[in-house]
């Protein structure tokens, strides 16, 4: 092993296995397996990868949804929810406590709406008296609420398909904000529901790790790199049955 691969093995997994943070929240990327360390997904697939080639076990530290990976970010063993890579959309709120890769993949946020409301594209929901649901410290969550001039934005956990429809009547809300994929299962149980056809935003998911690992930060951006490049992330969505957009090249 070289002393630089060293220098990454100790901060990427300084207690000897690499602590890798899922999150359920985001399905494209995540699916739960037999057990919590048997997750599948594109997620996994590249925290095992990169234990492989760092010669460390890979330890699996679940999440329901992105605000509790990054709310665990500072956190230290003996602390269970300790991580030392994470999976997590690239957002300016969430810079300061974790370095980002370039992403490896993009998805799209957009709006889910009554099949009978007469929106036809996302700018339509930015309008005074306009309601729209997110889950808590999400991506879409961070980004609407720096982005959004007039709607209101109504934080509760993702619903039960079921009870789609019956949130919307006791919430009033005029649409749901979520990954396109995500938030499209819903119209399968709620045919009166529809997607718009637009986003208002690119999600760009990527890797992280703390910013006190600098050699650690660099060895996982060109990880990144080397994994969209070898057709390794494409594969990963593919087994794991997911359609989304393979990032670009870092230029």
């Amino acid at each position: 092993m070289t002393e630089a691969i060293a220098d990454v093995v100790r901060e990427l997994a300084p207690g000897g296995t690499l602590r890798a943070a899922i999150n359920y929240g985001n399905g494209v990327l995540a699916q739960r397996g037999d057990s919590e360390q048997e997750p599948r997904g594109t997620a996994s697939d590249l925290a095992r990868e990169l234990a492989r080639r760092l010669g460390v076990p890979v330890h699996f530290v679940s999440f329901e949804g992105a605000g509790g990976v990054f709310d665990a970010a500072g956190a230290v063993l003996p602390d269970p929810r300790a991580w030392d890579i994470a999976f997590l959309a690239i957002e300016p709120a969430r810079a300061t406590e974790i370095a980002f890769t370039a992403p490896y993949v993009l998805i799209e946020g957009t709006y889910l709406v009554r099949g009978d409301a007469s929106y036809k594209s996302v700018a339509e929901l930015d309008a005074p008296g306009r309601r729209i649901l997110v889950t808590p410290k999400s991506a879409y969550d961070l980004y609407l609420t720096r982005t959004l001039q007039h709607a209101e934005l109504v934080r509760l956990p993702p619903p039960d398909p079921a009870d789609v429809a019956g949130l919307f009547a006791r919430e009033r809300l005029d649409a749901i904000g979520g990954v396109r994929q995500l938030i499209g299962k819903y119209v399968a149980a709620n045919p009166d529901l529809r997607l718009l056809p637009d986003s208002f935003m690119q999600i760009r998911q990527a890797m992280g790790t703390k910013p006190s690992r600098p050699a650690g930060a660099r060895y996982l951006r060109g990880f990144v790199e080397e994994m969209k490049a070898s057709g390794f992330v494409a594969e990963a969505l593919a087994r794991s049955g997911q359609s989304a957009t393979v990032a670009p090249a870092e230029a």
